[in-house]
């Protein structure tokens, strides 16, 4: 199936009041499982790759080159997108590979840098038909940039997206990025009330730390991409690590590697199917 860009996903999913899964790729493990668990889920996905796992490999045109031929080679539709991007070289770089969206992460700067560097790069990104989201109001635990507790203003929120353009907005509601517990205490009513005041697709990041009530409830809410990415990680190394206490004498790292495939496969489907289903307060 050809490559889908990541907004006509998110606008079907935002119209259908259903949660778009985009989780986070370290390596090819990551990209065949996630698009094989959205293959079993007949759900669209979207393929993530962070700045720091660019960082990791010593640059993005490998991993992002297989995660684009995974897309072209799958039976659903699978965007691929750049996360966390701090660099507008980096963007720059992910467009013209090919890349069908950004998230352009220029949180930190003070909101009046914030909006001129982000309506620069998005001007720039919309030239080539690539798709923007950025973040305003700083989503705890990334590296300690972002402060935990912070809240989106609704109508900040409002002002920066018609003063930059972006497609979408990564808000900050209660999440965490790199929780290792799925107990975050979302806030609903802020989640509605950004969800009737900003025009363009809701994005949580941080869902990791979000259990599976929330998770739906969330979406009902109004979220519409749901970032994962610590969870899955977790699930893949507890999964290795319970292989190799097996004793089972190899050096294949197939064997160990492949059981953290299969965890993350499972979950994803599981987790794909959760955000796919209508909510119940859509259904009304």
């Amino acid at each position: 199936m050809p490559l889908v860009g990541t907004g006509p996903l998110a606008d079907t999913a935002a119209a259908e009041r259903r949660g778009l899964g985009a989780f986070n790729v370290v390596d090819l493990d990551h990209i065949t499982a996630i698009v094989t668990a959205a293959e079993r889920a007949e759900t669209p996905v979207v393929l993530q790759i962070s700045e720091n796992t660019v960082r990791y490999h010593g640059a993005l045109r490998p991993l992002a080159t297989a995660a684009l031929s995974a897309a072209e080679a799958a039976g659903v539709e699978v965007s691929v997108h750049l996360d966390h991007a701090t660099s507008p070289a980096l963007v720059e770089e992910a467009v013209a590979m090919g890349v069908p969206s950004v998230m352009y992460d220029a949180s930190a700067l003070p909101y009046a840098e914030n909006v001129a560097a982000t309506a620069a790069l998005v001007e720039r990104c919309h030239r080539h038909g690539v798709w923007v989201e950025a973040e305003l109001g700083e989503i705890g635990g990334k590296d300690g940039v972002h402060a935990p507790g912070a809240r989106t203003d609704p109508a900040e929120a409002a002002a920066f997206v018609a003063a930059t353009g972006v497609d979408a907005l990564a808000v900050a509601v209660g999440t965490s990025h790199a929780m290792l517990t799925r107990d975050v205490v979302l806030d609903f009513v802020l989640i509605r009330e950004l969800c009737a005041t900003v025009p363009v697709p809701l994005v949580l990041h941080g869902s990791s730390g979000v259990g599976d009530a929330d998770l739906a409830e969330a979406v009902a809410c109004g979220m519409t991409k749901i970032n994962i990415s610590t969870h899955l990680n977790a699930l893949f190394t507890r999964a290795v690590r319970a292989e190799l206490e097996t004793g089972a004498p190899s050096v294949d790292p197939r064997r160990y590697l492949g059981a953290g495939r299969t965890a993350v496969t499972a979950e994803t489907a599981r987790l794909l199917r959760l955000l796919g289903e209508t909510p119940v307060s859509a259904r009304r």
